[in-house]
């Protein structure tokens, strides 16, 4: 029994078995007691050391196990305030489509020229709704294998295509979110409808804030067009998606969406766009302004071979169509090609009314008086003359105006060079008229009953201007040449005797013949008066001229004839004619026109360079302002009244350069280009007999006047010469 209590209990014969051999061969140096006597007590175990692999190992576990704690976590919460976004947005979604499709916070304005077709446009143009299904199919292959080739399979957001940007970005050298966005026609949408906010004028102070802001590209809003575009994806179908971006896209020139741009570019609906056409629109996404056709042609053309490529990798050009759209590229409708009447339709956009023009939130057509041909003409006849005739590096400016007897505008040059919005000189350039002011005296005195054979003395006259002291008129020439015909004293612009017409008709009398003829500025109220020192716009001195031509009636400008919301066929406004009330009589009128003939015809007329090659009637004056800083010649012919001013835009003095030189001869080659191949029709004058007329052998004052109609006489004109201070 006593040898049972000596044998070991098996766990402890276990645990020995699963000690080590060096544990078990009875230790080291210093080591337990001898195990020989069976009942004598074990030393402890010594522990392995742990490896410090162990630590490492479990921190990193542990590590991971954090981060991914915190990544469900945060990653669940972002996926709820996601969820929660995207049925936010989802709510907001209108269930008519068509209330997305139109954008703009104003409406457009097309003009139509005289005989019907399209010049210009202002504001961004809208060519009405229209669906993914109704353009042309060429136009959705394009759209989709530039901008987002995944589009019909993705929930509206690609990854793969956003991280490709990144690379893309980042291999230019540019930050991860600088350049390409990687965003998909969904996100594009996004941004289009501005993540549903609408443009309210009181929280934007322009619209083009507010565009700005919309489309802004930080991380953040890139975050934000995320659950509106899976919003979208969840509310409309792929066609509908795609509807939107058609209708909303900006494509340049003023055109809002592709039916817009397709009108604008081409001159045809996007329903019929050819693959090259519809390349060249589709190319336009990524940066509108710069590959605008109608601002760079050829550039348009390249970026439009490249879509190509893209749309024939894709499967949607057959071989044979990829080849022939590549070497048939799409150019510009004859319209769009041409900028034509550009200063002339921001005149119709100032001078029509706000809430149809420039303010108008509806689409608006407007007819116009505008003759393409005439406004061409005008344009080449300047360049020419400019080029051919004035030396290489003048700074001068010219504006040409042509219009009909009644007042309607049929071309407009305001500047050597148009710029969208710039100065006009023909309509808002006020300049001293100089002599192309003394039709208006002469005409009073036709008026009057006087005649154009009538004398009038050319010789030093001093006035007593009270407030300014003596006044003395000079002629252009520095002479005298005595008493002469009215007609002569005209056609050779002689000052001084302008200066006693007007003070014989009182000045107050021309001033208001002036004014009721259109001359509207602030005129001259001293004898200066006569000679041209009042100010007015080429528009206003062509308008007046126009009185003569017609008649003697007043003449409005007007370059529309109707304005009509898009859509409707009953204009909202018409003008049928300009002429307003009569100033003189029709006689005296026919009179003074056959006056003004012999500026151009007589061999002592200023405005002999004015001459017509075919012969054709002409009348019209000459006119220079003191140091030559401005220069006009404004005449008409049975047809067309042309006006033609030149200057300096900082008013110093023109070198060598007259009303009756380069002026007259923009005239003539402005008048005989719109004027080629019409009939010739005479100037509605009358020819005065010419009486036998001897000059008088004194200058002293004559005895008494004749009789039979009042004719200003060269006795009257003696009498006038005494009351005036003639010398």
């Amino acid at each position: 029994m006593a040898s049972n209590g000596n044998r070991r209990p098996p766990l402890v014969a276990d645990q020995r078995a699963q000690q080590s051999p060096r544990a078990r061969s009875g230790g080291s140096s210093g080591g337990g007691r001898s195990g020989s006597g069976g009942g004598g007590r074990k030393p402890p175990r010594k522990r392995a050391p742990k490896r410090s692999g162990n630590i490492v190992v479990r921190l990193l576990r542990w590590v991971l196990r954090l981060i991914w704690g915190v990544v469900w976590r945060v990653g669940l919460a972002a996926t709820l305030v996601m969820a929660a976004a995207t049925f936010y947005f989802y709510t907001t979604l209108p269930a008519d489509l068509t209330d997305l499709l139109d954008g703009r916070a104003r409406g457009s304005v097309t003009m139509l020229d005289a005989d019907g077709q399209v010049f210009a446009w202002r504001g961004e143009s809208f060519g009405g709704f229209t669906t993914s299904d109704q353009v042309s199919e060429n136009l959705v292959h394009a759209i989709v294998a530039t901008e987002d080739r995944r589009f019909y399979w993705h929930m509206g957001v690609s990854p793969r295509g956003i991280l490709g940007a990144i690379a893309s970005n980042i291999a230019a050298g540019r930050g991860p979110f600088r350049g390409a966005g990687g965003s998909t026609i969904t996100q594009q949408v996004a941004k289009l409808l501005c993540l549903g906010r609408p443009y309210d004028p009181d929280t934007w102070a322009t619209e083009a804030e507010y565009e700005a802001d919309c489309r802004e590209g930080t991380v953040w809003r890139k975050i934000q067009e995320l659950p509106y575009a899976f919003a979208l994806e969840l509310h409309y179908t792929k066609a509908d998606i795609l509807t939107i971006y058609i209708n909303r896209a900006f494509l340049g020139a003023g055109s809002r969406g592709f039916e817009a741009a397709s009108q604008r570019y081409f001159g045809h609906s996007a329903a019929t766009l050819s693959p090259a056409e519809a390349a060249m629109l589709a190319g336009l996404l990524v940066a509108p302004s710069y590959y605008a056709p109608t601002r760079n042609l050829e550039r348009a053309q390249e970026r439009a071979a490249v879509v190509l490529g893209l749309m024939h990798e894709q499967g949607y050009l057959t071989d044979a169509e990829y080849e022939h759209a590549r070497t048939h590229p799409a150019t510009l409708h004859d319209a769009a090609d041409r900028s034509t009447g550009g200063f002339f339709a921001d005149w119709v956009m100032q001078t029509g009314p706000a809430w149809l023009t420039r303010d108008t939130t509806e689409d608006v057509r407007i007819q116009t008086t505008l003759d393409q041909r005439v406004q061409h003409q005008a344009e080449a006849a300047v360049a020419d003359v400019f080029a051919n005739r004035v030396r290489q590096g003048s700074t001068a400016e010219a504006a040409v105006l042509v219009m009909s007897a009644d007042g309607a505008v049929r071309g407009m040059v305001g500047g050597r060079g148009y710029v969208p919005g710039g100065f006009n000189r023909a309509t808002q350039a006020l300049r001293q008229t100089g002599s192309a002011f003394k039709p208006f005296v002469y005409a009073l005195a036709m008026d009057d009953g006087y005649q154009p054979y009538d004398l009038v003395d050319d010789s030093p006259l001093t006035i007593n201007v009270p407030g300014s002291g003596p006044w003395t008129p000079r002629n252009y020439s520095n002479d005298f040449l005595g008493y002469m015909p009215l007609v002569e004293a005209l056609a050779r612009s002689q000052n001084i005797p302008a200066v006693r017409i007007s003070e014989a008709m009182g000045r107050e009398r021309v001033r208001q013949a002036a004014n009721a003829f259109g001359l509207h500025s602030d005129l001259a109220e001293g004898p200066s008066l006569a000679l041209g020192s009042s100010e007015a716009t080429l528009l206003d001195m062509t308008a007046a001229f126009a009185g003569i031509l017609n008649g003697g009636s007043a003449v409005r400008p007007y370059g529309f004839t109707s304005l009509t919301l898009a859509g409707e066929s009953t204009p909202l406004m018409t003008i049928g004619s300009g002429i307003g009330e009569r100033v003189i009589s029709e006689d005296a009128a026919q009179r003074l026109i056959w006056m003004m003939t012999q500026v151009i015809e007589a061999p002592y007329g200023t405005g002999r360079r004015a001459q017509l090659p075919d012969g054709r009637q002409a009348a019209g004056k000459t006119g220079t302002t003191t140091s030559a800083r401005d220069a006009w010649f404004v005449g008409f012919t049975a047809d067309y009244v042309v006006g033609v001013w030149m200057g300096n835009d900082d008013n110093s003095p023109l070198t060598g350069v007259t009303g009756g030189g380069l002026p007259a001869e923009i005239w003539r080659e402005v008048m005989t280009r719109i004027s080629a191949g019409t009939p010739l029709h005479p100037l509605p004058m009358t020819v005065p007999r010419r009486p036998d007329l001897e000059p008088p052998t004194t200058r002293g004052t004559p005895g008494t006047t004749q009789g039979g109609g009042g004719s200003l006489s060269d006795t009257v004109m003696g009498i006038l010469n005494g009351i005036l201070g003639g010398n």
